[in-house]
């Protein structure tokens, strides 16, 4: 027989089931694949403005301090509170279930941060997680796996959580959450790529991207990636951003990574574009021409990479993004140059740029070239395939070290093919694809000492027509 239980105990036992029940209940997953554990304020913030958007971009899953804190001041304008949302796609193995908003709940000017644990593709459509997302001034994404945060692209999520950058709030990442925040994702769905390996062959089946997810203000063709320095990553962000140009998946003919380095790196993004770098080091690096090489099973070839170190402090404008600054490094049959990450920055780099030369008939030959020597740098070169025998030839110099790069805009009307030839005429580059309409690209770097002239050529190999070519000239 159960012994009776006095009414003392009977009241206690009641109210132990109720603090039970409570905790299980701010726990409950609301499906059987997603969990939920809230920090702070049990009531979300209401207010009718913010000052955002602002993004912070982690080479590790950590949420950085600093960089967090810049961003809950510049979001609330440094008055009132915000809340935000943490989305993981695993449990954590050991330690705190909460560890990004253990480090989020301290901050001034936090309210609230709820952790979504969700592992599986259809929770990006859970009304819960959207409704948090949605009252969220800030949602972070940790690390983990990047492939299950792309499985969420077209669900509500995605939407969701645009929605919170639009209404001035923000987005940010920590290795995984990095990644996916950039609008080509490297998702690592088939395994992950190592340099050596990326280099080797840009098409190697561990390759692969995930795009037309999030597109932030002023961050267009990046590629984000982590863990930078210390895994040794720049060789394969350079192969991705090789893959990038040659299949289009980048605006404009040129991509950029965005690399940083673990251990508390963090690049902070504002509204204006201007980016601030916390803790480590970051690399932004440019690729703007066509690869010289870049087929499946065969090694990459790329010259003229630009590199700009970041170093906790300085600033990087992606609004106007630099044209000066950087330090050059190439990739030659899947063997990049060493120091990647150290270089010296070119100063001199010519004009801004803005100059357009257009071509002056008769210009069919190198006698009666086009003399674009002074043109600023990056210029443009433009002209017209006026006949199906046209040629157009453009007169330029390089020195000893300096890369040309050239990416020409074909129209419709016809195909034309484009050649660099040596001051004796001789094809030491060409850009031959086919069909009209297809652009084409160049790069050639001069290894000899001194100086010598060269001959941007434009041949018409198909039809022809008086819409304008726009064949784009860099040196570097």
């Amino acid at each position: 027989m159960s012994p009776r239980l006095s009414l003392g105990s009977t009241a206690a036992a009641v109210a132990l089931l109720s603090v039970a029940l409570t905790l299980t209940a701010a726990q409950e997953p609301a499906h059987a694949s997603s969990n939920r554990i809230r920090l702070g304020n049990a009531s979300d913030v209401s207010r009718t403005s913010w000052n955002g958007p602002a993004f912070t971009m982690n080479g590790a899953g950590a949420v950085v301090p600093a960089s967090m804190s810049r961003a809950v001041s510049d979001i609330t304008g440094g008055t009132g509170t915000m809340d935000v949302v943490v989305l993981a796609g695993s449990a954590p193995t050991s330690g705190s279930a909460t560890p990004e908003c253990d480090t989020v709940m301290p901050l001034t000017g936090v309210n609230s941060c709820t952790t979504w644990t969700l592992t599986a593709a259809n929770d990006g459509n859970n009304s819960q997680v959207n409704t948090d997302i949605r009252n969220a001034e800030f949602v972070y994404f940790a690390g983990g796996d990047q492939c299950k945060y792309a499985a969420w692209k077209g669900t509500a999520l995605e939407a969701s959580v645009e929605s919170v950058v639009a209404k001035g709030g923000g987005s940010g990442g920590g290795s995984a959450g990095h990644h996916i925040n950039s609008p080509v994702v490297y998702d690592a769905c088939n395994g992950s790529v190592t340099s050596a390996e990326a280099l080797a062959n840009p098409y190697n089946r561990y390759v692969s991207f995930t795009t037309g997810m999030f597109q932030w203000p002023n961050y267009a063709g990046v590629i984000n990636d982590s863990h930078f320095v210390t895994r040794d990553r720049m060789g394969r962000t350079m192969s991705f951003l090789a893959r990038a140009v040659k299949d289009g998946l980048a605006p404009g003919g040129t991509a950029w990574g965005v690399g940083v380095e673990e251990g508390g790196g963090s690049l902070y993004l504002d509204r204006n574009g201007m980016a601030t770098q916390y803790g480590k080091d970051s690399y932004v690096v440019l690729a703007d021409h066509q690869p010289e090489q870049a087929v499946d099973r065969k090694p990459l070839t790329y010259s003229g990479f630009k590199i700009w170190r970041l170093t906790p402090g300085s600033t990087f404008d992606f609004k106007n993004r630099p044209t000066c600054g950087y330090y050059l490094r190439s990739v030659t049959n899947g063997v990049a140059d060493a120091n990647l990450y150290t270089g010296t920055p070119q100063t001199n780099c010519g004009s801004q740029g803005g100059g357009t030369l257009t071509e002056t008939e008769p210009n069919d030959a190198r006698d009666t070239a086009d003399d674009a020597t002074t043109l600023a740098s990056p210029g443009t070169v433009t002209g017209s395939m006026k006949s199906t025998t046209d040629r157009d030839y453009f007169k330029l110099g390089l020195n000893s070290g300096q890369t040309a790069s050239v990416n020409c805009a074909v129209p419709s009307a016809y195909d034309a093919d484009l050649y660099w030839l040596d001051s004796t005429g001789s094809t030491l580059k060409r850009s031959v694809n086919n069909g009209a309409g297809s652009d084409e690209s160049v790069s050639f770097t001069r290894t000899a000492a001194g100086a010598d002239t060269y001959y941007l050529e434009l041949e018409a190999y198909a039809d022809s027509g008086t819409a304008s070519y726009s064949c784009s000239v860099t040196k570097s």
